[in-house]
This record gives structure tokens, sequence and C-alpha cells, in this order.
């Protein structure tokens, strides 16, 4: 044990003294000892695959050993001319290899630039560093939506929260102080703070959870699956088919006495050699994976990054779509959308909106702001402020000319902000509250105010996709003394009288392309699941504004059945679900696949990766949770949703392409395998020797597998494809078999010599073989067409160039013997043309997709927001609501995370108004007088007016 920690390397680093390190962190010196130990934050890069996976996954193949041995055979024989099957194969692995390699280094390239930046603080000064250059002892620096890189030891806290949902299970924020433990993995909630690094790379949390969540995880690819069924098959069945055809050739021959003696055993070998090496589809694995390889680089250009090459396959096969709002439906970021000033009682007065998108900001304020004003814009200035309260900047923008008595961070433990002005702040005296309605249901309001009105209020504006909060303001207790006002400084207890000052209101903008991202796919027949953690009406209503059919205002997963049957069936009737706890999006995962579906799920937060991993196709946005980009196949690089109609145009041209090469390659393996048969056991001579069936391989297959793996494909994903293939390469195979035997038995019959029956099934074998491209091929266009014509031109050049001839053993046929080659080959084309009509009887067509791939939509100028969010959106009734955005998902400083609390009120209903109360305009564009203080109907948002004392023309949020 002690010569086991001798070893260690972090025993052999110098000590640091624990008071420095806090306050200067490590020095130069100290890091590049620690690098030079080998004690940095280096990671597993799971981008791509090792040069040793691909090197194995290349060479190590049961039909490379065939290929190989059969190589070597030739070679002992001395028959090097008939060794161009070996280099074709030779070639075939140099090229995947150089395609693969090349795009595993432009994948890696593109992942290191997309790595998160950390600041560590070193000789004193704060640096921003990739997260694979921390190293032990480091102090890393932590502030909100931050990721924690590494494990470590907490020196330092401002209201730091974590999110440990992925450690526990538990979406409860943990509040860290000083001394209390960090595992990478989590998320910075609030607050900020520092931390000592105690493990890095394959020892931190981070690095052994990805590698859990990786093991056992194979991915779900059709096309894998049937190219290792095509290879476990044919592997049984190659050992006793070349016996056979061994057998047979020594027969035909002279028999095995007569050919050891006279030395034929060596012609019969070569011609076994030639008939075994036709049965291997060697190309169909390769070209598989260059389609795969292209398609990733191709993908990563447009910042879509591929972690697993069947990922670009597993897209256009998926028919189920899951995703959050956040991040999906919305960007995430926060605007502010309205403001309403509320009488004493708690009551809306007069709503006050944010600024109309496409007006220029001005410099000239409109009169003089009043206090709560000013004090919003002190929480909108708060470097520490969360996304929310950050939405107050550019709308108000006048600060309090005097210094706050204290301030307490915002934190989702306690669901509010707050600052204290001294009784010198004159009408800014007293403590300013900004949080979610329900910080008022402590007891801690007025005694005026209509607290169970205020909040239904709140509520039927949430239910319309707002978030809303609360700024209120308690009178000062005489002077403020340290002793009586502790508890208030660290957020713990909230001052008495409080009253509501006003009520803000706040939005996610929608993505511009997300309505036009899912209109696509519901012309793609996939369908749409919403799921997210936030309130089911909010959610509902998003979705409607961006064009989803919700018949119900969502469902609330907390009251689903738990059971897996009763789960598939809420899953198969329904479309938003809100309120889902991470357990559950994997569950519901899971209950979809049941169902039949091939489930794609979309997430970025730690408490995502879990259903990330367990669905068909894990998709993590760029800029979520290190974990659950570590278990996704697939990474938006720029977070943007619309990418993946691209994947998916990419994912079908890969899959449609993959098909046709698998028709032709099987089709190869079939006929070779039942010519080779058929010959062996009728004791006729093979009529092609090695060279001639590769070059004739090449000519219908191997040049222009190289195209069709690449080219354009609009065909719409079909389950079976393996079967499919496999019936189409009947009717070829057996049309090819049937034209050789009538060519070799014409010949034999009068009397030809082998190398003539041998030319003439050259001709035969290549002219039908075409026949089958060209089926397959179908619909033709000018590049398709251009293709075959140059195959053919390929072939009458190899039969009458000197040189290939001389290669190649060819001699003229005789004039019956030729005919008979060329009658033979209309009939075998004709038979492939009966026998596609046949299958395409069976299977049907291929359905081409005649959608075009959205556009990106305009953006709108910066700092402004889409008209359709301009308007103040109104109070309808439930059935018919209306559409604007809803709260940041795990954002508890809203009225969604407050209704959870609600117990005992019924919430307002938003359809009703007061009596007597005239409805507000439908279009927001009515300007009451400014001194108007009209009341307007609960749960509605009347018309606006502007802000006083703030830049009226731009609201960016």
């Amino acid at each position: 044990m002690t010569e086991q920690r001798a070893e260690d390397p972090a025993d052999r680093r110098s000590a640091v003294d624990p008071h420095v390190l806090e306050a200067r962190g490590l020095s130069a010196v100290q890091v590049a000892e620690r690098q030079r130990l080998g004690l940095a934050n280096v990671q597993p890069h799971t981008t791509s695959r090792s040069i040793a996976e691909i090197l194995r996954t290349h060479l190590m193949t049961l039909f490379n050993a065939i290929i190989f041995s059969c190589a070597l055979i030739i070679i002992i024989l001395g028959r090097w001319l008939d060794l161009l099957f070996a280099i074709a194969a030779v070639g075939n692995v140099i090229i995947g290899l150089v395609q693969e390699y090349g795009a595993k280094r432009k994948l890696d390239a593109i992942a290191l630039l997309h790595q998160d930046q950390i600041r560590v603080l070193r000789d004193g000064m704060l640096w921003e560093i990739h997260r694979e250059q921390i190293v032990l002892d480091d102090v890393v620096e932590l502030s909100r939506g931050d990721q924690v890189p590494a494990d470590g030891v907490v020196v330092a806290s401002a209201d730091l929260d974590v999110d440990e949902s992925m450690l526990t299970g538990e979406a409860t924020p943990v509040q860290k102080r000083r001394g209390d433990q960090l595992l990478s993995g989590t998320a910075v909630l609030a607050g900020s703070g520092r931390f000592v690094v105690t493990a890095v790379g394959e020892h931190a949390h981070a690095v052994k959870l990805a590698a859990e969540a990786k093991k056992y995880l194979k991915i779900n690819s059709e096309i894998r699956r049937a190219l290792e069924r095509i290879a476990f098959w044919l592997s049984i069945a190659l050992l006793p088919i070349t016996a056979v055809v061994f057998n047979g050739q020594m027969q035909a021959h002279g028999g095995w006495s007569t050919a050891w003696s006279t030395g034929a055993w060596r012609d019969a070998l070569v011609t076994a050699v030639s008939s075994v090496t036709a049965m291997i589809p060697q190309g169909l694995a390769l070209m598989t994976t260059i389609a795969f390889a292209v398609a990733a680089v191709k993908l990563a250009r447009r910042q879509v990054l591929i972690q697993e090459q069947p990922a670009v396959e597993i897209l256009a096969r998926v028919d189920v779509v899951c995703f959050d709002k956040t991040g999906t439906l919305t960007d995430g970021t926060i605007v502010f959308h309205s403001a309403s000033v509320l009488d004493p009682d708690g009551l809306p007065t007069a709503w006050e909106r944010g600024p109309a998108p496409g007006v220029e900001s001005s410099s000239t304020q409109v009169g003089t702001p009043e206090a709560w004003q000013q004090v919003l814009a002190h929480f909108g200035a708060d470097e520490q402020a969360n996304p929310t309260a950050a939405a107050l900047r550019h709308p108000f923008t006048t600060l309090p000319r005097h210094r706050p008595a204290w301030q307490v961070q915002f934190s989702s433990m306690r669901r509010f902000s707050a600052v204290t002005f001294g009784e010198d702040a004159g009408e800014l005296a007293g403590h300013w509250i900004l949080g979610a309605p329900d910080v008022l249901r402590d007891g801690t309001a007025d005694r005026r105010v209509d607290v169970a009105r205020l909040l239904g209020h709140a509520e039927a504006i949430a239910a319309q996709g707002l978030r809303t909060m609360i700024l209120a303001r308690a009178p000062l207790e005489g002077p403020i003394r340290p002793e009586d006002t502790e508890a208030m400084r660290r957020g713990e207890q909230l001052p008495q009288r409080l009253r509501p000052v006003a009520l803000l209101t706040f939005k996610e903008n929608v993505r511009h392309d997300a309505a036009t991202t899912l209109e696509y796919f519901r012309d793609q027949d996939v369908a749409l699941k919403v799921i997210s953690g936030d309130s089911p009406r909010t959610v509902a209503a998003v979705a409607r504004e961006v064009g989803m059919e919700v018949a119900d205002d969502g469902v609330d997963a907390s009251l689903l059945p738990s059971d897996p049957e009763g789960l598939r069936s809420a899953m198969a009737t329904h479309t938003v679900f809100g309120r889902v706890s991470p357990e559950q999006k994997a569950a519901m995962v899971q209950a979809l696949q049941a169902n039949g579906h091939v489930v794609a799920m979309t997430g970025d937060g730690i408490n995502d990766a879990l259903a990330v991993k367990r669905a068909d196709l894990g998709i993590a946005m760029g800029s979520g949770a290190p974990a659950t980009k570590a278990v996704s196949r697939m990474v938006l690089l720029d977070g943007k949703f619309s990418r993946l109609p691209r994947v998916l145009d990419e994912g079908r041209k890969v899959i449609a392409n993959t098909e046709r090469l698998a028709q032709l390659f099987l089709t190869k393996t079939a006929y070779a395998v039942i010519l080779g048969l058929f010959f062996a056991v009728a004791f006729w001579q093979f009529p092609f020797l090695p060279r001639q069936f590769s070059t004739a391989d090449f000519i219908m297959l191997g040049l222009p597998a190289f195209f069709l793996a690449l080219m354009p494909n609009a065909q719409r994903y079909r389950r079976g494809f393996l079967k499919r293939s496999a019936l189409f390469s009947v009717a070829p195979a057996v049309a090819i078999v049937a034209a050789l035997i009538a060519v070799s038995a014409f010949g034999r019959h009068f009397g030809d010599t082998a190398a003539q029956i041998q030319t003439a099934s050259f001709i035969t074998l290549s002219l039908v073989g075409l026949w089958v491209l060209n089926v397959s091929l179908r619909p033709l266009d000018a590049a398709r067409i251009s293709l075959v014509a140059g195959l053919y031109v390929l072939l009458v050049a190899v039969l009458l160039i000197p040189i290939s001839q001389a290669y190649h053993l060819f001699l003229l046929p005789s004039a019956e013997l030729l005919a008979t080659a060329f009658a033979a080959s209309v009939l075998g084309c004709g038979l492939v043309e009966l026998g596609h009509r046949g299958y395409l009887a069976v299977v049907g067509p291929a359905e081409e997709d005649t959608t075009t791939t959205p556009a990106r939509p305009a953006q709108p100028p910066h700092g402004t927001q889409p008209s359709h969010l301009a308007q103040p959106p109104h109070a309808a009734p439930a059935a018919e609501p209306t559409h604007p955005d809803q709260p940041h998902h795990g954002d508890p400083s809203t009225s969604d995370h407050a209704e959870a609390h609600q117990h005992g009120t019924a919430p307002h209903d938003p359809g009703q108004q007061a009596p007597g109360a005239q409805a507000p305009s439908a279009h927001g564009t009515g300007s009451p007088d400014t001194g108007s203080h009209s009341t307007y109907p609960m749960g509605s948002i009347p018309p606006t007016k502007p802000l006083p004392g703030r830049n009226s023309g731009r609201n960016q949020g």
C-alpha cells in the first residue's frame, strides 16, 4: 500500500500554504510542476473514435482475414497478376482509414474550439483557461450558470446555490458554504464563490459519471445491425461453401488424384479463390463508414457535432422528438414585458409596458423616474443579477443616487433579492424586495393587501406564458442598527408590513425559427412531445404560439401514474407535459420506445442526462452540462434546434444510399454463392480468373459505389431496409447466374476453350451487372445517366485495349459463343427488369421527400423583439389561451413555482371580468391618459403607456 501511494503523482507535488492559496492561487511554477506530474484536468474525448479503434475497425474483420488468406495462396502459387482483388481490398482499407482519420481530426478540432472557458486564480490574477488546463489545487471562481469543472472544496461563498439533481435526483438547490464539498458535473444556480480543486481528470466525479453512463450503451443503428447480421451469417456459410467449391474445382480438373499428379490443382485452387473472394461484400461496410464520416464532417461545419457516426442515421429513423421548452421553443433569454403599478390594496391601477420593437433608444428621458423605477434599475444593474432581474437593465436606466445600506443577492432557496436604503435616501428609504409573488404568503404583507386576490391575478397572467415578479416595499422601523437587522442582511428574514408596489411581467423570447422547424418535422410525420419542468399551462401556451396543436392546458406530470402501462397510455394521447421530474423524463422516453417509437431527446441541463442517454438519439445543446454532452450522440454547438432538419437530410441520404449499396453488394454475394455452388456440384470449371472477376466487380460495383455512397438522395426512411435489400437481390442474382450458366453450357457443348468461355462470361456478367446498377439508381437523372454511360465506356475500353486483353487473358470468342453471350445478356437484363417490377409490387416504390428544409428566417435587429412579442397579451378563457412565452425552467422566481405553494387558493379564472368593466384593447395600441388610474379586470393586461424615467426606444433584455 505504501509503495502504491509513493507512486501517486499527487504525493510528489509541492505543498501549498492554504492562506496564500486562497489569496493568490497557484504560482506559475506550481502550475508547471503539476502539469509535468500529469495532474491536469485532462478528460477522455468521445467526439470521435481513437486511432486504435479506427485501425481495428478497418483491419481486424473476418472478411479481411479471408481476403488476405486468399491473397497469400495466390502469392505462394506465384500468380501475382491475380492479386487484383487483394489490391482492391487494401485500397478500400487505406481509403477508409484516410477518410475516417481526416474526419476525426476535423471533429476533434471543432470539439476543442467549443470547450467551456474556466476562470482560475493564479499569481493573484484571474485567468480564463480551457477546462483541461485546470490542475490540482487550482482556485476556480464560479458564478451563476457555471458548470463545476472538477471536484473541490469551497473556500469562499456568496449565496452559492448548486444544482445537484444529477447526483441526488432532487431538484432542490443546495446551498454551499465554506468547507463544503463540490462535485464536478453540478451547476451553479445562484450566487458566486471559489473552490480549491481536489480531484481532476479521470478521478473527478463528472468523468466517472460520464464513463458509467457510457457503459454498456450501444447505439440503436439499423445499418450497423444489418451489416453485423450479414457478416455473421456469411461467415458461418463461407467455410462449408469454400470446401464444396474447392472440391468441385478439383473434380472439374480431372479429380483429386489427377489434379495432384498433373499439377492442375494449382488452377483449381486459383479458380476456387476467385469464386470465394467474389462472395464477400467487402466494400459495403467501407462505403457506409465513408458515408457516415463525410456526413459528420459536413454537419460539423454547420455547428452539429456528431459524437458517434451512426447518430446521423438514427435521426432519419426518428418518429418522435421530445424536447424541453427552454432552449428549443425559446432561446432562454429573458426580456422585460410590462409593469403594473399597484394600489395600497395590491390591485393593479395602470399597466406600463416595455418599449415597442424596432424603435431606436433615445437618450432623452421622459419625466423624472419614480422611486420604484430607480430601485428596479438598481436590481438590473447588479453584476450578480439573475437573468430575470438582469432584463430590467435596459428599460430602467436611472440608478439611485444613494448607496444602499445593504443588499441581499437572489437565491433560489429564498426566491427573492432585496436592497435597503437608509433614511438619508429620501423617497428611496425602506426595504425593497424583488421576487416571486408568493413571498407575500409568509404573513409579512401589510394588512390592507388582498394577497389571495393578487396571487390569483398573477396566476392568471402566468398561465398566458408570462413570468411574474412582485416589487414590494416595507418602511424602515427607525434607524438601521446592525444587531436588529442581521437576519434580514443574511436574507433569512423578510421585513414586516410589506406593500406590493408593482407587478412585473417578463417573457422568454420565442426562437424565430421554432415554428418553421416544428412545421418541418410535422410534414415529415415526426410526432412532437414537449417535456418541461415548468407549469403545464405556461408550456402549453408557448407550444400554441409556435403552431403546435394543444387540445388542453398540458398534462401535470406530477399527477401521472407511475406504472409503465399508464405512462405509455399518457404518452400516446398527450403532447405537452409540465412539472416533469428528471426521472419521469427518462421514464417517458422508455414509454415511447415501448410503444414502438424511435425517440430523439434534446436536453441541456444535467437533469436531462438520464433521458438523453435512454433515448435512441440523445441530442445535447452546446451550452449544456458536460455530463449531458458526454452521454449524448449529437451536440448542437450553437444550441439551435433549427439545425436538426439538415441532420435529417444527411441521415436520409446515408440510409437511402446505404440501402442501394446493400442491394448491389447482396446481389453480388448471392450470385457468387449460387454460381460457385452450381459449378462445384456440376464439376464445371469456374468461368472466371480472379483478375477477370475483380475487374468486372470494379466496373459494375466497386467504382460506382463511391458515387452511390455520397450522392444526394431525398428518399424517406422506411423500416426494414435489410429485408428489402435481400428481396431486391433475388431476381438479379438468378438472372446473372442463369445467363452465365447458359454461356458456359453453350461453350462446353461446342468445344470452346476455357479462355473463350471466360471472355464471354466476363461480357455477360458486366452487361447484366450494369443493368442491375441501372435499376437500383432509378429514378434516373442526368448525373446518374452520366455515371452509367461512363461505366459502359469503361467496359468497352477494358475489352478492346490490347494491354488489358493481355492482362486479363481475354481470347475472342467464336461468333456463335459471342452471339450467345449477347443474347444471354439481353435475356438476363429482361429478367432483372421483370424481377424489379415484381419487387416494387411487393415493397412499393420509395417515397421521395418533396418538402424543402426550412430556410433560416430573417433575424430582427439586435435589441428588438419580433412583432408578435410586442403586443401585450390579454387573458382569455382556458380553452382559448393566448400564446406568449413562459418562465425559464428551474428558475423559482416566478409565479409558476409560487403556484405549487398556493394551498387552498383557487386560481382566478382569467376569462372572467369584473362586472361593468370594459374589455381591454385587443391590440394593445390604445394609450390611456397618463394620469388615469382606472382599475382593469383581474387577470388581464390593459393597454400600456410609456414608462417615465427610462429610455423609450429599445428593449433588449
